[in-house]
């Protein structure tokens, strides 16, 4: 059995959200309810794979919104229990996402191993973070052709490029064979590492890297106040939105500038749940992160250990790996608008 840890956008979808799953003292509940509330199994679902296998699994919300962000203790407490919840329900393997999987990195939970009375083991879990970052580069490679970008003669900035799934981008796209990578993130002496490690790539700030690509991954969050020009960039760009919560369609979509929702796949059949409608997908019964479906395709496969664990740890064999299992079950990487692809085609 597979398991998904999520959570919702904001405070007020949550409440909103909880009274449409049945959980109404959750939709009356204020902020510091909210707070103290414990992780709750709202769903089950049986998945089917291209092949005809099926598989069970279930989706746990964390009650973690990120309003909660600043209080450490709260997001330590909801993530850890949200696992404990998983472990105790006996799944074999369980996905953390969105800001599940940034606060265990970011708050180092690993050395938080016991939760009460129960030693979580980490084996049940993964990042989903390998998935992720074949998708992302699985979505750069599909698209950029469409627009005409010649990824052996392009530019590609990657922002958040030290991250986990930054820099494992970064090693496929280079093996791939682009014209040039552009470094972006803000701790230099990790940049500087990771040039070393790639043997190339080109050390930029992000505003001078965004008007030299003519492709930009987007794995960091946006920084607080930033101010690009869309006219600055170039006309054809590629812009996939990687980070969490995505929205870079509102601060560049424009003329010229092309924006694909990052890390989201579609399955080859529709899914008897709801939880995706809790994350605002397109087509909630088809569409999810990356990071979840690796949870998914590690019990299709039957490798129930953490395949994504730990900062800089994704290799290339690990995400041809799974990315043979996610096109074999039948998933594929959500790709750019149709309507606006026939808008460049009439021009």
């Amino acid at each position: 059995m597979f398991g998904l840890i999520g959570h919702s956008t904001s405070l007020e979808e949550a409440r909103s959200k909880a009274l449409a799953l049945g959980y109404p003292e959750y939709a009356e509940g204020d902020f510091e309810m909210w707070c103290v509330a414990p992780p709750q199994l709202v769903e089950t679902v049986h998945v089917t794979s291209r092949t005809g296998q099926v598989i069970e699994g279930a989706y746990i919300d964390s009650v973690f919104v990120p309003e909660m962000l600043s209080r450490f203790k709260t997001a330590r407490r909801k993530v850890l229990s949200a696992m404990e919840l998983a472990q105790k329900n006996d799944i074999a393997i369980t996905a953390l996402g969105g800001f599940t999987s940034i606060i265990f990195e970011n708050f180092n939970l690993l050395k938080e191993q016991h939760i009460r009375g129960t030693t979580l083991e980490w084996e049940r879990f993964t990042t989903g973070n390998t998935h992720t970052a074949w998708v992302i580069c699985q979505q750069v490679e599909r698209n950029a052709p469409l627009l005409g970008i010649d990824l052996a003669k392009a530019k590609v900035a990657v922002v958040g490029a030290t991250g986990d799934i930054g820099s494992a981008v970064c090693r496929w796209l280079q093996r791939t064979g682009v014209g040039e990578l552009l470094l972006v993130a803000r701790q230099q002496q990790r940049l500087q590492e990771l040039q070393s490690d790639l043997g190339g790539g080109r050390i930029l700030p992000l505003e001078e890297a965004l008007p030299e690509a003519d492709v930009v991954v987007w794995v960091a969050s946006l920084p607080q106040g930033l101010a690009i020009d869309p006219a600055s960039l170039k006309k054809p760009c590629l812009m996939i939105d990687g980070g969490y919560p995505k929205n870079l369609d509102s601060k560049f979509a424009g003329e010229g500038v092309y924006v694909v929702k990052g890390g989201i796949v579609e399955f080859w059949q529709d899914l008897g749940w709801q939880m995706m409608e809790v994350a605002e997908m397109e087509n909630p019964r088809r569409q999810l992160f990356a990071c979840f479906a690796e949870a998914m395709l590690l019990e299709f496969e039957g490798i129930h250990t953490n395949f994504s664990w730990g900062r800089n740890n994704i290799t290339l064999e690990a995400m041809e790996l799974i990315g043979g299992a996610s096109l074999r079950h039948g998933f594929q990487a959500l790709g750019l608008d149709p309507a606006r692809l026939g808008q460049l085609a009439a021009v």
